[in-house]
């Protein structure tokens, strides 16, 4: 075996692994990474001057292709400002490899962080090298744990004297993973009877769904049972959105989630939580007759706080696919038929969403400042046909997806969690896995603020995106929340606050931010003038900001 020292033992493993960007920044205790990188000219590292700039990159970077991105952030004091992304990436399942480096082992009597512990409870598993014979091993085990579903980020904390220090070491990466689980089959036959003479079915469908490939294998599930489709997630393409049985997002945890719900015998999860919600409601959101099943990689999610008839631990698209063939196989012709017929009706009910959205934005079409709903049908027109959305929209997020389909797997990337600041930075990443696509990120004001130091890396590094700015001068979402828990969890008719620490007074003026840094910056008032300009800074071919205002009305 050779002998190298530790940080020279990294490196060869991340070139084994193919890693091709290091996303960070630095401090002194990562001197010796850097070091080492001198010789390495085939990685580059992606430099941003925020933690959260660095995450977001490398997050949308690795959720885009699929396969393990590495983090490199500084001791316990950058790590601490990467830890609200890394929260995002492990409700996402983000296949993520942080690291850090620290004070030499020996230093314990001084006192030094126990970064493991800083981050254990975010990431699938987290160890601290001491001894640079480790490195390759700890190193293969990350790689391998980030990417065997359910996928999440792994943490790796480096000494000093493991990394300065020499020991003999074999350069091995991680194995090629195979991971799609087939279904128990007894357990497909369970759920086909079941759900063969349901009279109102619905499909449930989350994010592990699109990370299996199956949102095709979702819309002939739904055809064939004739079932109304709901998205408890959407941070990329789950379900055909233009689909005539796609209703659109809901969150039955939630008192008007839960209504959707209403009518139904027989509900269908798949890749999904069952249900999410901040706010605690007491009950099941499901009623007692309803059928519950539940299909996911992530075993720790069947049953969890559901009551659930059946579970099935598998991968979602090759399970959804054996669901089908044994619902094609057993049901009877008359419920063949009720489910054709359902299929028409569902498709009328999505006709009218359609209606209400379009006399919506009918009726907000000339206000001032411009409506969301304006503002994202002039986007929509104005959009190239292969064009990734990268969408941190926050209460936005209504008038994206009623102004723009997403059939595509790959048109569409969002954020996960509930941490504000993903879009900045994930713009960057998902162009940089793209660099032949045009990338545009639809980012909330507040949350564009949290990573704006992203827009320095983009001038930096070049990385040809735009950015819209949804600007309503406030942390909307914030007030839609008030509302809800003063309706909801006070039992108030009426609710009415005084929003305190929710309005920025001070509006940020984020087209200046990004000429200061170097980015093309246009603030944009008037509707009219949203998609010329969207087409202008597309055709530049470098960075850029629309920083367009928008009404922030919470009662509209």
């Amino acid at each position: 075996m050779p002998r190298m020292t530790g940080k020279r033992a990294l490196m060869e493993m991340l070139r084994a692994e193919g890693v091709e960007y290091i996303f960070g920044n630095p401090g002194t205790s990562e001197g010796p990474i850097l070091d080492e990188l001198e010789n390495f000219s085939d990685i580059r590292y992606m430099l941003a001057t925020q933690e959260g700039a660095a995450m977001g990159m490398a997050d949308a970077y690795a959720r885009y292709r699929g396969t393990p991105a590495f983090v490199n952030l500084h001791i316990e004091t950058g790590l601490a400002n990467g830890i609200s992304l890394l929260a995002n990436a492990a409700e996402g399942n983000t296949p993520l490899v942080l690291t850090s480096a620290n004070k030499d082992i020996r230093k314990l009597a001084e006192g030094r962080a126990n970064l493991v512990e800083m981050v254990s409870q975010f990431c699938k598993w987290s160890a601290e090298v001491t001894h640079p014979e480790q490195v390759p091993s700890v190193m293969r085990r990350a790689f391998n744990e980030a990417k065997t579903p359910p996928t999440g980020p792994v943490y790796v904390a480096f000494s000093a004297n493991a990394l300065d220090d020499e020991a003999d070491v074999e350069i091995v990466p991680s194995h090629k993973t195979y991971a799609r689980v087939a279904p128990d089959g007894s357990a497909i036959h369970a759920a086909a009877a079941m759900l063969a003479d349901a009279d109102n079915p619905v499909l449930i469908v989350g994010d592990r769904v699109g990370q299996s490939g199956g949102s095709d294998a979702a819309a002939r599930l739904a055809e064939t049972l004739g079932a109304k489709v709901y998205a408890s997630f959407f941070s990329q393409v789950n379900f055909p959105t233009s689909h005539p049985q796609f209703l659109g997002l809901a969150s039955p945890g939630m008192p008007a989630g839960k209504a959707l719900l209403e009518g139904a015998d027989a509900v269908v999860a798949v890749g999904t939580a069952v249900f999410p919600g901040y706010f605690y409601f007491s009950g099941s959101a499901l009623k007692p007759n309803v059928r519950l099943v539940h299909i996911d990689s992530d075993a720790t999610e069947i049953g969890r706080t559901e009551p659930t008839d059946v579970g099935i631990l598998a991968d979602p698209r090759t399970a959804m696919a054996a669901l089908a063939d044994a619902l094609e196989l057993g049901m009877s012709g008359a419920a063949r038929e009720a489910a054709k017929g359902r299929v028409a009706a569902v498709a009328d009910e999505k006709a009218a969403q359609g209606a209400a959205w379009q006399a919506r934005l009918d009726a907000r079409r000339d206000i001032s400042p411009m409506s969301s709903e304006r503002m994202m049908a002039e986007i929509a027109a104005a959009l190239p046909s292969d064009a990734i959305i990268v969408d941190d929209s926050v209460t936005t997020r209504a008038s994206v997806f009623g102004a723009m389909d997403f059939d595509e797997p790959g048109s569409l990337l969002g954020i996960t969690g509930g941490a504000l600041g993903w879009g900045m930075g994930g713009t960057l990443g998902v162009k940089m896995a793209n660099p032949g696509r045009p990338v545009v990120g639809i980012v909330g004001d507040g949350s564009a603020m949290m990573t704006v130091q992203a827009l320095w890396t983009a001038a930096n590094a070049d990385i040809p995106v735009v950015y819209v700015v949804c600007n309503n001068r406030a942390y909307r979402v914030l007030k839609l929340n008030m509302n809800l828990y003063k309706s909801e969890i006070l039992g108030q008719a009426n609710p009415r606050s005084e929003y305190i620490a929710m309005d920025f007074p001070t509006p940020f003026d984020i087209a200046g931010i990004a000429e200061a840094m170097g980015v093309y910056g246009r603030k944009i008032e008037d509707a009219g003038e949203v998609g010329a300009a969207l087409r202008e800074a597309l055709a530049l071919g470098k960075p850029a900001v629309l920083d367009v205002s928008i009404d922030g009305g919470v009662f509209n």
